[in-house]
This record gives C-alpha cells, sequence and structure tokens, in this order.
C-alpha cells in the first residue's frame, strides 16, 4: 500500500513562507512510513528565486521531477505553482538515481543510473518513472527504448521538461534531483514491491485523422528527410504545409501519427522545425518503414479525449493510491486562450477521489501495452497520458 500526501505553493520569492506551506501541508512528522519519495512539478521561476532547492532541503527524501507549465492537484490550478507528491509506504520501496551529462554514451550513462537505481534491489522494479530535461541532440525514444532494454521490459512513464519561455531556446527545460536542476542528466524513480500500475492515455479521435497514409523512407533518428520516396519538403508542399514548415513548431497542431506496422497501436509525434537540410527535425524517432498520417487537433477534441480517458481510468481505481498524469504542452496550446480547461476538466472529474498531480509536458513516456512479460513502452508527442498506481 502507498499513501500519498500532495502540496502545493505559488510562494516563488518569500522562501521561508514556501517552506513553511509545503512543510506544514505535508505534516511529515505525522504521515510518513517506512520508504518515501517525491515527485516534483514547478514553474522554472521557483528555481531560479531558490525556493525549488530550499523546499527539496527541507524534505527528509529523495526528490525528483521536471519543470513544467500549467499544472493542477484536486485542489490547485494555476501556471506558477510548485507542487510535490510524496509516495510513502511500508512495503512498497523507492531508489532514485541521476545521470552523468548526457552528451554522448548515452546507452553507458543510462546503464549506470539504471544499476545503482536497482543494484541493491532483489527484483526489477514494478514501475519505472523518468525525467528528462530537454536536448536537441537526443530523442526521447532514444531513453525509453535504452531504459526499456536495460530493465527487460519495465513499465516506463514520466516527462521530457518544458517551460513557457517564448524565445525557443528551451533554456530552462530542466530536469530536478534533490534540489538541484539540470539541462543535460536524466532523473530516475524507481518503485519496488507490490504494485499494480494501470496507464491510460489520448491522442486525437480517429476522425480528426488523415485518411491517406505516407510511407517514411529516410530518416536519421528523430530527422524525417524522405517520405514516399520524394523529399520531406515535398510531402508537406502536396499538403499545402509549406509556409507553415517554415516557423517552428508552427505545425504543433498536427500531429504526425505512426504506425509501426508490428500490431502495436500508433503513436503521437510532432514536427519542431526544418533543418539547414530541408528536413523535419521531430520531437521524436521517425523510423523507416513506418506509416504516417497526419491528423489536426482542435480545442474541442482535446477536451474530449482527455476527459473520456480519465473516465476510463476513474473505473479501474481499486487499491490505487495516486493519480500521476502528463499532457503534451501542444494539446495546451490548442485550447487557445482557454490554456487551462483541459487541467480544470481533470480536477473535476477527478474531484477527491484519488490524489491527483497534472502536469504539461515536453514530450511524454508512457506504454501502449501491458502483459505478462513486459511492457511496450513508447515515447510520445502530442499525446495526454495517465498512471494510477
Amino acid at each position: 500500500m502507498i499513501r500519498t500526501l500532495i502540496a502545493s505553493t505559488g510562494e516563488i520569492d518569500d522562501i521561508e513562507s514556501a517552506v513553511q506551506q509545503i512543510t506544514s501541508q505535508l505534516d511529515l512528522e505525522n504521515q510518513l512510513l517506512k520508504h518515501s519519495v517525491g515527485i516534483i512539478s514547478c514553474h522554472y521561476e521557483f528555481i531560479h528565486s531558490g525556493a525549488m532547492a530550499a523546499i527539496c532541503q527541507a524534505l527528509p527524501f529523495d526528490v525528483a521531477g521536471a519543470v513544467t507549465m500549467n499544472h493542477a492537484t484536486n485542489q490547485n490550478l494555476d501556471t506558477f505553482l510548485l507542487t510535490i507528491m510524496v509516495l510513502t509506504s511500508d512495503d512498497v520501496s523507492f531508489s532514485t538515481a541521476l545521470t552523468e551529462p548526457l552528451h554522448g554514451q548515452l546507452p553507458q550513462h543510462l546503464d549506470a543510473a539504471y544499476q545503482a537505481l536497482t543494484g541493491e534491489q532483489e527484483s526489477a522494479p514494478a514501475l519505472l518513472l523518468i525525467y528528462a530535461p530537454f536536448m536537441a541532440e537526443n530523442s526521447g525514444d532514444d531513453y525509453v527504448s535504452i531504459l526499456t532494454e536495460l530493465s527487460g521490459g519495465v513499465p516506463c512513464f514520466g516527462t521530457m521538461a518544458i517551460d513557457d519561455s517564448d524565445t525557443n531556446t528551451f533554456d530552462d527545460c530542466l530536469s530536478i534531483y534533490n534540489g538541484e536542476h539540470y539541462s543535460d542528466r536524466l532523473c530516475l524513480i524507481s518503485m519496488h514491491g507490490s504494485l499494480r500500475p494501470r496507464f491510460f492515455l489520448a491522442t486525437i479521435s480517429p476522425d480528426k485523422i488523415f485518411a491517406k497514409p505516407a510511407l517514411i523512407t529516410k530518416s536519421a533518428g528523430h530527422i524525417l528527410q524522405e517520405v514516399n520516396g520524394r523529399p520531406v519538403m515535398e510531402y508537406f508542399s502536396n499538403l499545402g504545409l509549406t509556409n507553415a514548415s517554415e516557423k517552428q513548431y508552427a505545425m504543433a497542431s498536427l500531429p504526425f501519427m505512426l504506425n509501426y506496422e508490428d500490431g502495436t497501436p500508433p503513436v503521437s509525434k510532432v514536427f519542431i522545425a526544418l533543418t539547414e537540410e530541408n528536413y523535419a527535425l521531430c520531437a521524436g524517432a521517425m523510423p523507416e518503414g513506418a506509416s504516417l498520417y497526419i491528423g489536426m487537433f482542435d480545442k474541442e477534441d482535446v477536451l474530449f479525449t482527455s476527459g473520456q480517458a480519465v473516465d476510463r481510468a476513474l473505473e479501474d481505481l481499486q487499491d490505487a493510491s495516486a493519480m500521476l498524469i502528463y499532457s503534451c504542452i501542444s494539446r495546451s496550446m490548442s485550447l487557445g486562450g482557454g490554456s487551462l480547461e483541459e487541467l480544470a476538466l481533470i480536477q473535476e472529474k477527478v474531484g477527491a477521489r484519488i490524489p491527483l498531480l497534472m502536469a504539461y509536458s515536453g514530450g511524454e513516456m508512457c506504454p501502449t501495452q501491458l502483459s505478462n512479460d513486459k511492457a511496450i513502452n513508447r515515447f510520445h508527442n502530442n499525446t495526454f497520458i495517465g498512471c494510477i498506481f
């Protein structure tokens, strides 16, 4: 059994008050069990002010997470929030690890962190949480595929950091570990013991996906080079997207739905920008041989699909102790002036039924399928993902 505690503060500049608000809400002296860990989400201003570091230093357990914009709990909802979800248990244990800087040697650095995470455990984790900074040189698919292989198929769930800066430099898309912040290190939380995590996700409704598929014929990781044997710019031109492709993230509301042609569910990816060679830089891997469909987001469908996914999850709470949700920032962008509406909808649906933390994401990590042997872990964009455990 896991006991879940949640605390939030909107106090950025008065550090002493921020610490007091978090610690008083958690009531740790009376609430902590044998094993504990903290999951943090916060606006980057809490890092710049020093409040995040002071709060983590005041907590007697490891804390890991990422910068986000806009997030919600059962009772709070705002852009400028810092929230801690504390998991504490007598029979479920937790481990944490931080990688070395992820500039090259990615498999080796992730392997070292995973061994540090699990080396003293008697069995594989029941769940692995991943918190990554935004790094243009690495794809979230790399993190997920390597950690899936290292763990033998342990379910992986997590997020890539996102800020609300309009500079497009991603300087504040940071991971957080024990009060420190990182632009090039990934942190991990593992859960060990009797645990039954369940996952739910949503992209777009089937009727929002264009019917005609294309074939990815040339790519390099997350660089899409050719579609149907022709340069990717010709593909964009045929769809009337030449002008949109010339602006960074201008096609965020047009998800690329990938069918891996292996019997697993389609996965959504997002176009970021054109490279100097006029290739498409995407936020996730674009494997050759996959079928590519383009869809179109709108506000109504974002709210419909997210609400539908949570309704399904609420039917299967049973022994669950927490609900953790990450939604792609592109979904918030599709809401226009109502950028908090998806959060408000989920907050209303969940109510007080289960402790909730929901935050926006720069890339989502969640299984699409589970079996007794392993999880089919995927890296997503444009996607609403959730985990109950």
